[in-house]
């Protein structure tokens, strides 16, 4: 009983509780174009209570994006794939800037929350090509 209370631990991460191996940006922009979704609906509703939980959902949706693209660059996307992709950083920077506080989680703006998923597809597209490959 003492033996396993005081022996080392193995710390491991992944996305979810198990380290399944499934990544996708499709989770991402699943997420995003519920941001564009609803800011659309928002301008077209003048209801104070719809607007009120509206916002409230994209901030979530928005934070979801984030996560979403972290696990992607955290564990997804390895040292290879960033020396022959040298954008990813920044897209991945650039994206979940655009899904945060200064950007769609924080805005009502079409434009920015279509900013957002075109980013997406930006990196998308790398992690396709990393998938043939």
């Amino acid at each position: 009983m003492f033996r396993r209370l005081f022996a080392p631990t193995i710390e491991v991460s992944a996305h979810c509780d198990l380290p399944c191996g499934v990544y996708d940006p499709a989770q991402a922009r699943i997420e995003a174009q519920s941001v564009l979704e609803i800011c659309k609906k928002v301008a077209d509703n003048d209801d104070p209570d719809f607007r009120v939980r509206a916002l409230i959902i994209k901030e979530q949706r928005a934070e979801l994006v984030k996560h979403h693209l972290w696990v992607l660059w955290t564990d997804y996307f390895k040292p290879p794939h960033f020396e022959k992709y040298p954008e990813l950083h920044q897209l991945v920077n650039e994206a979940t800037k655009l899904a945060g506080a200064s950007g769609a989680k924080g805005s009502l703006d079409a434009g920015v929350a279509q900013q957002l998923l075109d980013k997406i597809d930006e990196i998308d597209r790398i992690f396709k090509e990393t998938k043939q490959g």
